[in-house]
């Protein structure tokens, strides 16, 4: 339950969402937390009345503590398939990081569940950094996430080159533009993903503002499209995501793509050097099918 706790109030940064989505009271969120803090002996959040937000060491550990949640889920799986009679109890564990095209992964899974009819495919939402610390770690067999540094005894291949994309309020003094600048940007307010969640596109949207010469300012993070358009109509500031998590266009909003250096990023699959079978069968088939259908080029609206 702790590092539930810890995993959930670090991704909601706030107890009650983090409550309600264990489906759990906020003061057993809150003990839990304290207990994990306690054995750790330093804090992992810091805390006011108005916000929560990770210390250093929160910030260090929790890419381990999701690579322990997926480890302890891999093991149950296992632990229902071998209860069940299937003495081999073999489990793919496919880590997806938010803001990924689910597309391909859909499309692939069919197929993948056609040539190895035995294996029991488990798809599990995991930030990018610690699909990383998983693979070395052997609890997951394949990651898609976005390009990043720190991939030692990982191997990494491009699905897609996604751009950066602005969601802009019908009636916003920006809205009638094709395109949008960094500097364009610059000082205004912008929601956009935690960078715990996708450190790799936080960096290299911070590398476009930095290039431009323009002020990056995020004013709030949210850790899926609709949220961050629901902010956006609501008056709150310009969003910034990705093409291929426009699954459709939000009501009432524009979608200007970003132009100018790094406002493109590397959506890539992720394998250990030595994947197992059914992992490397799944890459080639993503790597496949995105070169079958590479991706339209996302048009304003």
């Amino acid at each position: 339950m702790e590092l539930e706790a810890f995993v959930a109030v670090a991704e909601e940064l706030h107890f009650g969402r983090a409550a309600a989505r264990l489906h759990r009271g906020q003061p057993t969120v809150s003990d839990a937390v304290r207990r994990l803090e306690h054995t750790l002996g330093g804090r992992l959040f810091h805390r006011t009345s108005r916000r929560v937000s990770l210390t250093e060491l929160g910030e260090a550990l929790l890419p381990d503590a999701r690579a322990a949640l997926a480890q302890l889920r891999r093991f149950q799986q296992r632990g229902r398939a071998l209860a069940a009679g299937d003495r081999a109890g073999t489990a793919l564990v496919v880590g997806h990081a938010e803001y990924t095209g689910h597309r391909l992964l859909l499309r692939c899974l069919p197929r993948l569940r056609e040539r190895f009819p035995g294996v029991t495919i488990v798809p599990e939402p995991m930030p990018t950094t610690a699909q990383l610390t998983a693979l070395r770690a052997e609890t997951i067999g394949l990651g898609i996430g976005w390009a990043t540094g720190g991939l030692t005894g990982v191997r990494a291949r491009v699905l897609s080159t996604e751009r950066f994309m602005a969601l802009v309020p019908a009636a916003h003094p920006l809205a009638g533009h094709a395109e949008l600048s960094a500097s364009e940007l610059s000082t205004t307010a912008l929601l956009t993903w935690p960078h715990q969640i996708n450190s790799g596109l936080c960096d290299r949207l911070l590398a476009a503002f930095r290039i431009g010469g323009a002020d990056l300012r995020i004013i709030r993070t949210a850790d899926s499209v609709h949220a961050i358009a629901t902010h956006v109509a609501a008056g709150t500031g310009i969003g910034i995501t990705v093409a291929s998590a426009l699954d459709h266009r939000p009501p009432g909003l524009r979608v200007i793509p970003l132009t100018g250096p790094s406002t493109t990023a590397d959506q890539v699959v992720l394998t250990s050097a030595e994947p197992p079978d059914a992992a490397a069968a799944l890459r080639d088939l993503l790597l496949d099918a995105a070169a079958e259908s590479p991706p339209a080029p996302a048009q304003p609206v």
